[in-house]
């Protein structure tokens, strides 16, 4: 039995003994005004209407007194005093839950981008299985003149993962079909293919698509993937520009108004492409740059040797006549000197370019020159490849301003040229371009307006790495040229 410490009375003396904690409490005789029962009756109510209402976030939830407003205000109220007592730890706090949320987003981001491959590649084997009746008949041919015609009938901008089926032969669509995940998949797949196959047709050699056209393919099929935002409305912030695609020598300068994103790639540098003529000049300044495994004395590990790859590839995939310059203008009386290589190198290509008044584009390409224990690599259609820094000259220093006696009326072309493919290889390399540098001179970039100096890898590559470097860069300054 209680006794009532307020009022020294018995609490039971009206002889009730209600188990239940607050119901007993209301009952407690004449200390329990008629208010106190109640505003108790209204606690109870109003406990047991939250229940109803909201089981899940008190029932589910591992501290219940968390959910009661009370608790909240005085839980904002005291991360509000943190915040005020401690700024820079709290300040931290924030920076490391945006990192996670930032991460969770990216994660999200890549989830989606698979499902929408997987897709794109399933309504890819679907089309192939439709035109499989029309391929049937095609023949392989290996020739340059096969190649040529079959890349008439692929479309210059495909739509991002969209297969070029018209010059596939059965023989690879069956091969795409034949992608299951274990060994006794693999089997059975190819059981019922020799049930299916005709005795004559088991006789034909097996169809071989050329490797030229293999690389048109896995071009228009790639899928851009940008890793940065390149929203019209972000790149026309200068300093997120500047950050992201520039970098400027400390002997020059630039500004707003010279590296605007929506008048740079907004300017038209397609051409018409004819095979029947040259439109592409490509030369090196420095014939003689070699690479880390390069063997002395073979013109084929230099950049000379990359040049003939990249030749290959603008003629053969692309359509591109190509007049590839190998003289070495890095070199005077059989020793390297490179001082006066532009110098030598202007005079003779003016004369190419007065002969071949069909060229456009104009190419000149190195390797950079990096501390050894740096490597420009990355891994593109599962190929070591080598990075790539675009160059551009703005004649003029900080020192001297305007450098009149380099004049070069193309440099906004140069500059939106140099863009518009970094822009390119934003969407569809992220990881194979390094930025463009802006140095002070003019470095022979005055002969036309779609001219571009290269930097492709550095001395600390292997000569592989930069000839699949070339691929990615056929393939950007081709959608450049074409839109």
């Amino acid at each position: 039995m209680e006794v009532d410490s307020v009022n020294g009375r018995n609490s039971n003396r009206n002889g009730h003994n209600s188990g239940a904690f607050i119901i007993g409490y209301l009952e407690r005789g004449d200390s329990v005004t008629r208010t106190r029962k109640t505003i108790c009756t209204l606690m109870c109510l109003a406990f047991f209407a939250v229940l109803a209402v909201m089981p899940g976030s008190f029932i589910l939830q591992k501290n219940v007194y968390r959910q009661l407003p009370l608790f909240r205000f005085l839980e904002r109220k005291a991360a509000h005093d943190f915040q005020r007592k401690d700024p820079d730890t709290y300040a931290k706090i924030v920076e490391n839950h945006t990192g996670s949320l930032g991460a969770m987003v990216e994660k999200e981001n890549e989830e989606v981008r698979d499902e929408q491959e997987k897709a794109v590649a399933e309504n890819s084997v679907g089309q192939a299985e439709d035109v499989e009746g029309k391929t049937e008949d095609v023949e392989p041919t290996e020739t340059t003149e096969g190649v040529k015609k079959t890349e008439s009938t692929v479309t210059a901008e495909a739509e991002p993962g969209q297969a070029q089926t018209e010059i596939k032969t059965k023989e690879e669509d069956k091969q795409q079909q034949k992608e299951p995940s274990e060994d006794e998949n693999i089997k059975q797949t190819e059981k019922d293919s020799e049930k299916e196959t005709d005795k004559s047709q088991q006789d034909k050699p097996a169809t071989v698509i050329p490797e030229v056209t293999q690389t048109i393919l896995a071009s228009n099929s790639i899928q851009p993937a940008p890793r940065i935002d390149l929203s019209p409305q972000t790149l026309a912030d200068y300093d997120y520009l500047m950050n992201q695609f520039f970098i400027v020598d400390s002997q020059t300068t630039t500004n707003a108004d010279q590296l605007n994103a929506a008048e740079l790639l907004g300017e038209d540098l397609t051409i018409q492409k004819d095979a029947a003529k040259p439109q592409i000049l490509l030369y090196h300044t420095h014939s003689q740059e070699a690479f880390v495994d390069s063997k002395e004395g073979e013109v084929e590990d230099t950049i000379i040797g990359v040049g003939n790859y990249l030749t290959e590839l603008l003629a053969k995939n692309y359509g591109y006549q190509v007049i590839h310059v190998t003289e070495a203008f890095d070199m005077e009386s059989g020793e390297l000197d490179r001082s006066a290589a532009y110098d030598y190198a202007g005079p003779y290509l003016e004369m190419i370019l007065e002969e071949n008044p069909s060229i456009e584009v104009v190419i000149d390409l190195h390797r950079d020159g990096v501390p050894e224990n740096r490597h420009l690599v990355t891994e593109i259609n599962g190929k070591p490849t080598a990075q790539i820094m675009f160059y551009n000259g703005l004649s003029y220093t900080i020192a001297r301003g305007n450098l009149t006696y380099l004049p070069n009326p193309y440099i906004q072309d140069n500059l939106a040229f140099s863009f518009q493919m970094e822009y390119q290889a934003a969407q569809y390399y992220p990881d194979f371009y390094r930025g463009i540098y802006l140095a002070g001179y003019r470095y022979n970039l005055h002969l036309r307006p779609r001219s571009v100096l290269v930097e492709a890898g550095a001395q600390t590559n292997t000569v592989q790495e930069v000839k699949n470097a070339m691929e990615p860069f056929a393939d950007i300054l081709n959608r450049v040229l074409q839109n």
